[in-house]
């Protein structure tokens, strides 16, 4: 076996994860959303401005036009992924914000800490601990859905360590 064979074994993910953002709302739902809001705004602007109220189409516009920033907001927002990934010798947490940029964090797994002080609260973080070094992961999922990448993560580290262990003959 070659040196670069046995890299590429090492490199191979035991564990790997892409966490993101639940969107209950795809793109058909979207556009019918838009197009229900247009079609209600359009249709009430044009009974206002048949009774002189003309102004307050403007307003029903307006309203239609912040309903599609929102919309349009939350799903950029939606675009953060985050990708956790374990191999023989390296966690690896990478972080892809909704405009790209990409932040990379390293642990070594052996003395990893998987720290979720109160898994049944909304707000508790999920923080990824070794040598005085943290990063909190998927804070943007739901507790539930924590708990259950905790338990998973755990299950993998548990899985490796136990690759490792020396066996004892006698």
């Amino acid at each position: 076996m070659s040196e670069e064979t046995t890299q590429e074994a090492t490199e191979a993910p035991v564990f790997r994860a892409v966490l993101t953002p639940h969107r209950s709302l795809g793109k058909p739902g979207f556009l019918i959303v838009m197009g229900l809001i247009v079609l209600v705004s359009f249709t009430a602007g044009i009974i206002f401005m048949l009774h002189g109220a003309w102004p307050v189409s403007g307003f029903l516009g307006l309203d239609a036009m912040l309903v599609y920033i929102a919309l349009k907001l939350s799903y950029r927002g939606g675009r953060l992924t985050e990708t956790v990934e374990l191999s023989e010798d390296r966690l690896t947490v990478r972080r892809t914000s909704p405009s790209g940029e990409v932040t990379s964090w390293e642990f070594q797994p052996y003395w990893l800490r998987i720290e979720f002080a109160k898994p049944d609260e909304h707000d508790s973080p999920l923080v990824l601990t070794s040598h005085g070094r943290s990063v909190s992961v998927g804070a943007f999922l739901s507790a539930t859905e924590r708990l259950e990448f905790a338990h998973a993560l755990r299950e993998a580290l548990r899985q490796l360590d136990t690759r490792f262990e020396p066996t004892q003959s006698g």
